[in-house]
């Protein structure tokens, strides 16, 4: 429970409680000492500031409690129901302290609206009008140096509702390709186990799509292996809607259920085999320490063969360069996906965002982390989700901010790994109108407003210099969006506690796009000799948050649940 006591305050606590004078609390005794250390003076307050009579809560006033303030209605008699403890004030549609309490600590009371806990947009619209949860080197359990590959990875990043995963092929012993991180030490894994974990796993957390996208190094003979494995492997589930020079716009998420999409260059029609350029897949393999011998190649072979067998895999995930958004408008189709790196990526939002947000309404884009990561630290997502970006990959191995966010954004629709897009960013209609979001010219559209008021049971940090001692609790509540958007405002240090810091910190954030706003809140550990250690963090969209006394319950760095720790808060969107 994080209680630091001293022993004297036992002992005060013990004689205070102990009737018969035993010199031990009974179980009568120690459920008043429970009792009395887990009080909610802050629950009490509200509690009585709706119970007139000051012992319980009748019906039409826990109906004003949800009208005034969490903003739902018609709810009063099943919470009585389900959170009263006492029968007989259940009888009497009668809500105690007790049973108020139970329903604020309760999953209904979260600030995450669970009814987004199932798949609640539309999911029939074009692929290009969707945020997906994408992959960096998916096959990496550490760095991109030394650190081994598995298809545990893709497992795990499966399983977090990941939809596009990348696989870095190279020719194998024995005639069977494999992945890894070519011209690094890292760890080899066959190719075939590879898409045998994905065929097992791919639609585990979601129904729909996979990406796979293929970083081909193989030779032809190899590329066969690799189209041999996912037909025999994948079976029906690959997709085979043919790309066809009529089409306008990408199938949807709902057609493609169930599929598995290849991402990889294309032959020409009716060529058997043939030169493609490699550059796309060579870059995305250009880390600092292998960037001169990845060169070298390049310049002996810019081009590889590309199998038949392999290209024909490929349909409506066309690999083309990207030159320019003219060229783009001019040569490009609806199936034809760029990769650009992040370097790249940062000066087209930058100098050409109106024509960025335009590409991203036809044509997928893939956002890849600048060569220079070679410890598979992450990139800032939003900036390129704020341009429309569909696809912004990010090393699912990394606990990090950035993957906060990513899972934070993902968290939403049923966590399928598929988000829609903000109307402005799919509408021809809306480009302006959003560009002038994002550069703050328009008015205020909406004022976050929130009270951080107590946390409960925070743990100690898991981090070195924690040693077990009480913490010193502190809470930053950061705010991601439009660049106009982006602010952060945090509360005092709390001293030595760490079981219930109690803060009172109103906070307010402008928001001029709240439909592309998200709330990161992270408690943190105060330390004047070092950096301050994360307690624990949670990370949601604005759309997605619920008005009132709420709770946030608190995930490791690693993503895992702290229950019972958690923030108590009141949120009120203006």
């Amino acid at each position: 429970m994080n209680i630091q006591i001293k022993e004297s305050q036992i002992d005060m606590v013990i004689q205070k409680l102990d009737k018969d004078q035993t010199g031990a609390l009974n179980l009568d005794e120690f459920t008043q000492f429970y009792n009395d250390v887990t009080a909610r003076e802050e629950i009490e307050e509200l509690f009585d500031k709706y119970a007139v009579d000051g012992e319980n809560m009748k019906v039409h006033e826990l109906m004003q409690f949800h009208a005034k303030e969490q903003k739902v209605q018609n709810i009063c008699l099943n919470l009585i129901e389900k959170f009263e403890p006492d029968s007989e004030l259940k009888k009497k549609n009668i809500l105690s302290l007790e049973g108020f309490t139970l329903y604020l600590q309760s999953a209904e009371s979260d600030v995450f609206n669970h009814t987004h806990d199932e798949v609640y947009q539309d999911m029939t619209q074009p692929l290009s009008h969707y945020f997906i949860a994408s992959s960096h080197n998916t096959y990496l359990l550490e760095d991109q140096i030394r650190g081994p590959s598995s298809k545990e990875g893709y497992v795990r990043a499966l399983l977090k509702g990941c939809r596009f995963l990348e696989l870095d092929c190279w020719d194998g012993d024995d005639g069977e390709p494999v992945i890894y991180h070519g011209y690094t030490l890292t760890s080899k894994v066959l190719f075939r186990d590879v898409i045998e974990a994905i065929g097992r796993y791919a639609f585990k957390a979601s129904p729909y799509p996979v990406f796979l996208s293929l970083e081909n190094h193989c030779s032809v003979v190899q590329q066969r292996a690799l189209a041999a494995h996912m037909v025999n492997i994948l079976g029906d589930s690959l997709c085979n809607i043919p790309a066809t020079s009529d089409m306008q716009k990408l199938p949807s998420p709902q057609q493609l259920r169930g599929k598995i999409i290849v991402k990889n260059k294309k032959l020409k029609r009716n060529v058997a085999e043939d030169d493609v350029s490699d550059e796309d897949e060579a870059a995305e393999t250009e880390d600092v320490e292998v960037q001169e011998r990845v060169k070298t190649c390049k310049e002996k072979k810019k081009t590889i063969k590309l199998a038949k067998e392999l290209s024909d895999l490929v349909n409506i995930c066309e690999a083309v360069h990207f030159y320019s958004f003219q060229h783009s408008r001019e040569k490009d189709m609806p199936y034809n996906i760029s990769s650009i790196k992040e370097g790249k990526a940062d000066s087209l939002v930058k100098d050409q965002a109106a024509d960025f947000i335009d590409h991203t309404k036809r044509q997928l884009v893939k956002i890849y982390p600048s060569g220079a990561k070679v410890d598979s630290s992450n990139m800032d997502p939003y900036l390129y989700w704020a341009a429309g970006c569909q696809i912004v990959a990010l090393n699912y191995q990394t606990p990090c901010d950035q993957m906060d966010l990513n899972l934070g954004l993902f968290r939403q629709n049923g966590r399928c790994g598929y988000v829609l897009k903000p109307e402005a960013l799919r509408d021809d209609s809306s480009s302006d109108r959003f560009l002038r979001y994002v550069t703050g010219v328009l008015l205020i559209h909406s004022n976050l407003n929130m009270k951080v008021i107590s946390g409960f049971q925070l743990p100690t940090p898991k981090g070195e210099g924690s040693g077990g001692s009480a913490v010193d609790p502190y809470v930053k509540v950061q705010v991601y969006g439009v660049p106009a958007d982006c602010a952060e405002d945090g509360t005092d240090v709390v001293k030595n506690n760490g079981f219930h810091p109690v803060w009172n910190c109103d906070m307010s954030f402008p928001l001029t796009f709240p439909d592309l706003a998200l709330v990161r809140f992270e408690v943190k550990e105060h330390d004047t000799m070092s950096d301050s250690e994360t307690i624990g963090q949670f990370s949601l969209p604005v759309s997605s948050m619920q008005q009132g006394y709420r709770h946030v319950h608190l995930l490791s760095k690693d993503q895992e649940d702290l229950s019972p720790a958690a923030l108590f808060i009141h949120v009120s969107l203006q």
